[in-house]
């Protein structure tokens, strides 16, 4: 807005808590989100009206940053990254020191936090293969997961000599319940849902839990050029889940769709920045991983049925792992020669 504000410049006021507190309330915002919001905060704090269209992204901007600022003493501030799939930026109030997935337990029982961690898991691990980066899950993949794994009878000794009944270990979700979690962390901006049915880790989530992923699931002592399980863009250095990799499978290099136009627009040739090979953009990174293969695409054509098509892609996933174990084998074998 051009107007003159009735509070002086950098004095945080009714206008600013307003804002907080709707920002607060959606966890997440894009300056599109916000317009309307601060349409109406402007409206009531002028006594005119002020249209959508008339707030700029410097307003956003100004009233992110007073935010960010206010709640830095609690811990939480807002980040910011670009939307994997749509061309916009999403804001996110992000906590800088608990541990993320205990946030849940606000909202969730423990066997919910439980379930949610080892879906968290599966993308990270089972469906994240060099061979194959899904990072993605279906719901019948998902309702695979809703019990957790029996104990090894070593651990199942260790927890009897610390005096651990069975009746302490997570019991499990229910099938029905499985469907409403997975609703709920949507619905929370946790997950998002694709058309196809896939679930993965949406942008406020990967905002949230970016320390924590890496901490999880990649190993600090890898040496340079290694495969992680979690992956940055060449261009945009934010984490890929979404997007293209190199054509060469030992290849490192990833990019988001959107970074990939514009990285590839002021290069006279479309090859990999590092391997110098051809840049195909046919390699994927998340579903299409999948849902782009021969198989599925087969599978899909002589089935509409979403249990026939998830079939198909937990048997193209539990291909990779089997190609994976093989490839494993075949090392092993080299090394004994």
């Amino acid at each position: 807005m051009d107007e003159d504000q009735d509070e002086p410049i950098g004095q945080y006021n009714d206008a600013n808590r307003a804002f907080l507190q709707a920002f607060l309330a959606r966890g997440t915002m894009t300056f599109k989100e916000s317009q309307p919001v601060l349409a109406a905060i402007f409206t009531a704090q002028e006594g005119q009206t002020v249209e959508s269209e008339q707030i700029t992204q410097e307003d956003f901007d100004s009233y992110v940053s007073a935010a960010s600022a206010a709640i830095s003493p609690f811990d939480l501030e807002i980040r910011s990254a670009m939307h994997q799939l749509r061309k916009e930026r999403v804001y996110a109030v992000v906590n800088t020191t608990s541990d993320p997935i205990t946030q849940l337990a606000t909202l969730h029982s423990a066997d919910e936090i439980a379930f949610v961690k080892r879906v968290i898991d599966a993308m990270f691990e089972r469906y994240n293969t060099p061979r194959m980066e899904a990072l993605c899950l279906d719901e019948m993949q998902a309702n695979k997961l809703r019990v957790p794994p029996r104990p090894e009878e070593n651990e199942d000794e260790t927890m009897m000599e610390n005096g651990e009944g069975q009746s302490q270990a997570p019991k499990g979700l229910k099938s029905s319940e499985v469907e409403s979690v997975m609703r709920s962390m949507v619905d929370e901006g946790w997950f998002e849902r694709s058309r196809d049915g896939f679930y993965c880790l949406s942008a406020r989530a990967l905002l949230e839990l970016r320390s924590w992923l890496l901490d999880s699931y990649n190993d600090p002592d890898a040496e340079e050029g290694e495969w992680q399980r979690v992956k940055f863009c060449e261009a945009c250095k934010d984490v890929v889940t979404i997007g293209q990799r190199c054509s060469e499978r030992d290849c490192l290099v990833r990019l988001h769709d959107n970074c990939a136009e514009a990285f590839f627009r002021t290069r006279r040739q479309r090859g990999c920045p590092k391997c110098s090979k051809e840049w195909t953009g046919r390699h994927f990174v998340g579903e299409r991983a999948v849902t782009e293969t021969e198989a599925y695409q087969r599978g899909r054509r002589r089935s509409g049925k979403s249990a026939r098509h998830s079939n198909v892609a937990e048997e193209i996933m539990h291909e990779d792992d089997e190609e994976q174990e093989e490839d494993g084998d075949e090392d092993g074998d080299e090394d004994d020669e």
